[in-house]
């Protein structure tokens, strides 16, 4: 039976990707942080927190992660934990740094000291890519461009992921994901304040809706379909990078107008409130990912298209508004 070590497991994709592996016969260990709440409602709505042995442990602190990775000595290590809030990492750039670049080179250094045989995916960002290219896709060979300080600690990670693949021969791959969304994302993005807020408006519990750009284009997809992906990177034979998206782009606008429309709302203009606090200092104003390259050497290819993916969401949280 193979082992698996997962940082970030209580997150959106650390929950999705622990519900695959143990669908493939993984034993699967989740580094936790010790806090006086944590919170394993992701895993349990998934129906796999009671499946998975915790390990405590902290991005920040190399100790235990060398104490993790010693004592799970794990075939493979997901390195998905992060602060990954765009808009937080501008409040908190030195905490965004310490955890999401930092971290991954204190993951490392234990990796390569304690297990080096183990295959370790790096989760990286399409934030990366800013504005470069945007009239057009972007791909594995377009330059990056990070337009906030989670985009920036998010290319350390990727860049001394590589690193430490060409100095030590070590299996390091990078998935560069476009926007996954999920039932389950955080309310504090925006799909999920969309959904959640069309939920509580269709049921009377809410008048409005706060954004801020509604202009800016992503490519979004279903976290389920992109864990898949992960998971396929480390049953290589050798190690790479691979974007991970739909190649479709839509913008809020988009997002908003479905998300209404499924709960009878067509007028959806006059719910929405443009504020400024969630304007970004430097905007990214359009994303689209080129995913060839996983179709063809993965055979990977996203199921859940995006309009579904939105209802899906509205669906799902208008059962939780009406608990």
């Amino acid at each position: 039976m193979k082992k698996a070590l997962i940082t970030g497991i209580t997150g959106q994709d650390g929950a999705y990707l622990a519900k695959l592996l143990i669908e493939k016969n993984y034993k699967v260990y989740g580094l936790v942080r010790r806090i006086v709440n944590r919170s394993f409602k992701n895993l349990e709505y998934l129906g796999v927190a009671n499946k998975v042995d915790y390990f405590d442990g902290d991005l920040t602190d190399e100790a235990s992660l060398v104490n993790a990775v010693k004592k799970i000595y794990p075939d493979e290590i997901y390195n998905l934990g992060a602060q990954s809030f765009v808009g937080t990492s501008w409040d908190q750039p030195i905490l965004t740094s310490e955890i999401n670049a930092m971290g991954t080179l204190k993951l490392l250094n234990a990796v390569k000291n304690n297990c080096p045989t183990a295959k370790f995916y790096q989760a990286s960002t399409s934030e990366m890519f800013g504005n470069s290219n945007k009239d057009g896709l972007q791909d594995e060979k377009t330059p990056f461009h990070p337009r906030s300080p989670y985009a920036i600690s998010k290319l350390f990670s990727y860049w001394i992921s590589v690193n430490f693949r060409e100095s030590f021969n070590m299996f390091c791959s990078n998935g560069i994901l476009f926007n996954h969304e999920s039932p389950i994302r955080g309310l504090e993005f925006v799909s999920r304040k969309i959904t959640n807020g069309v939920a509580k408006i269709k049921l009377g519990f809410s008048k409005e809706i706060r954004l801020g750009n509604l202009d800016s284009k992503r490519d979004w997809g279903f976290a389920g379909d992109y864990v898949e992906a992960m998971w396929l990177m480390l049953q290589q034979k050798n190690p790479d990078d691979f974007i991970i998206s739909t190649g479709e782009t839509h913008s809020i606008k988009d997002f908003l107008k479905i998300a209404f429309a499924h709960v009878g709302i067509n007028d959806w203009e006059k719910y929405v409130k443009i504020d400024p606090r969630y304007k970004r200092p430097a905007e990214v104003y359009t994303l689209k990912g080129k995913s060839e390259k996983a179709q063809k050497e993965l055979n990977w290819l996203p199921k859940v298209k995006f309009e579904e993916l939105v209802k899906m969401m509205v669906e799902e949280d208008l059962k939780n508004c009406k608990k």
